[in-house]
């Protein structure tokens, strides 16, 4: 009964488990001191916590008994790159560890579990990287009209290691390991930076072409503003743990890449945020469902309350400030109502049965004489 239940669960799922930790994450970045908001934002790093583990066990069982339905995943354009989703969920829960999970594990601990979540999120997501567009290239059949923003998936994963490694510099060993990493994560950064800027044109143009996405992939459009948002956190990242770790000037130069890079993209991201929430207006009118694809609004936006923090610390504006709470607003509600119809979904099975059959076409139909001819 349990394996039967977990054929149709693809690696789209982990999606929720990078919605609920970067709540938790996003929290801890914020410019409030609350007493209360550092317990929350934990509360959520657990709970992401818990669903790592509950769909790592269910993928697993689904490799085991149903392989031919994973290896139809990998060959389908659609759902191939959401692979890029459990190096995602990996990096994600251990970043939250040592921002927000330490207040419950102790710092030894988190960085330790920081460290091997980091390193497997980073290879699984190199792979997807790298396998993901391979395989559209060699395997999918693929129309220029069929291009979504899903695609930016598996070459988001190393941005999100490139975020996200700084903050494991300071717990090595001065010299050479930090240095190393820090330009490790700094390649990272171009490796995505570069992959997504060859990718999105195509998205764009594909909206512009072909017109507005299927009802249920149009909540993917808020995917474009997580390569947006992360680069933007990254930057900053670099130039908090640059000095003393790089040797001058480039050490100070990162603190200008961060303001000089940051503010024009996320500028960018708050066109986005715009474009894409009229498309999920129109869609919502037309009768845009509950779909998995609604964890799309939590992830992508809670890059976007990081950047906008980061730009708040360099920049000393206080719009950025503003900006990063309200977005956060914006996230808190959107996994609300993700969470919701999650379970919801789940309780009634719809979302773990497996895709509906395509009705079949009429037959035509034929006029006969009384004497039986056919008109």
């Amino acid at each position: 009964m349990v394996t039967a239940a977990v054929r149709h669960l693809g690696p789209n799922w982990y999606a929720s488990v990078m919605g609920t930790a970067i709540v938790g994450g996003a929290g801890a970045a914020l410019p409030l001191h609350s007493d209360g908001l550092r317990p929350v934002c934990a509360a959520f790093w657990g709970l992401s916590c818990v669903l790592l583990v509950a769909l790592l066990a269910a993928r697993a069982l689904h490799w085991t008994h149903h392989r031919d339905q994973a290896r139809a995943h990998l060959l389908d354009p659609a759902t191939a790159p959401f692979y890029g989703c459990l190096s995602m969920a990996l990096l994600a829960v251990g970043g939250g560890a040592l921002s927000v999970g330490r207040d419950w594990i102790g710092s030894g601990a988190a960085v330790v579990l920081d460290g091997v979540l980091f390193v497997a999120g980073t290879v699984v997501g190199l792979a997807a990287a790298v396998a993901v567009p391979y395989l559209m290239a060699v395997r999918h059949r693929i129309e220029p009209g069929q291009a979504t923003p899903v695609w930016l998936l598996p070459l988001v994963a190393p941005m999100v290691s490139a975020a996200l490694g700084p903050a494991l510099v300071p717990h090595l060993p001065a010299g050479q390991p930090r240095e190393t990493l820090l330009f490790a994560c700094f390649a990272l950064f171009g490796l995505s930076l570069i992959a997504t800027a060859l990718m999105l044109p195509l998205v764009f143009a594909r909206l512009i072409v072909s017109g507005p996405l299927p009802l249920v992939l149009t909540p993917t459009l808020f995917l474009v503003l997580g390569p947006l948002g992360q680069s933007t956190t990254a930057v900053a990242m670099f130039a908090d743990v640059a000095p003393g770790v790089v040797p001058a000037p480039y050490d100070q130069g990162f603190g200008v890449l961060a303001v000089l890079y940051g503010v024009p993209v996320m500028g960018f991201a708050l066109l986005w945020i715009m474009l894409a929430g009229a498309h999920v207006v129109r869609a919502r009118r037309r009768g845009m469902g509950f779909a998995m694809t609604w964890w799309a609004f939590t992830f992508p936006v809670g890059t976007c309350v990081t950047g906008s923090a980061a730009l708040a610390r360099h920049t000393g504006l206080a719009v950025y400030d503003w900006l990063a709470v309200a977005l956060y607003g914006v996230l808190v509600a959107a996994w609300a109502v993700a969470f919701v119809g999650t379970a919801r979904g789940l309780v009634s099975g719809e979302l773990l049965a497996g895709p509906r059959p395509v009705p079949a076409a009429p037959r035509p139909v034929t006029v006969r004489t009384r004497s039986g001819a056919v008109r």
